[in-house]
């Protein structure tokens, strides 16, 4: 299945995420490998979001589809409702004459 890329072009994340994403980024090299200032990490996440964001935008597209298509396959047993069942209802409060 093949998506429209032209809708990850310009992801871009909020400024407190991107906040957040650049200090996790930080203290990765800080805690695996050698320290890093904001600019490389900040670099290295717009590589990040450009090259990878596709790939993870759409697999949750994907995901979100495939949850959808269950959700109204599934219609069926989760809305159904026995039809003419006005007089089986009434037959049951009736009671008989006499």
């Amino acid at each position: 299945m093949r998506y429209d890329v032209r809708v990850m072009q310009n992801f871009e994340l909020p400024e407190p995420t991107r906040t957040d994403a650049i200090a996790s980024i930080k203290r990765y090299f800080d805690e695996n490998l050698e320290p890093i200032g904001d600019l490389p990490a900040g670099l290295l996440l717009n590589f990040f979001l450009e090259e990878i964001g596709p790939a993870i935008y759409n697999r949750a597209v994907h995901d979100a589809q495939a949850r959808l298509t269950q959700r109204v396959a599934d219609l069926d047993g989760e809305l159904f409702t026995d039809e003419f069942q006005y007089w089986p209802r009434h037959a049951a409060k009736k009671k008989p004459r006499r």
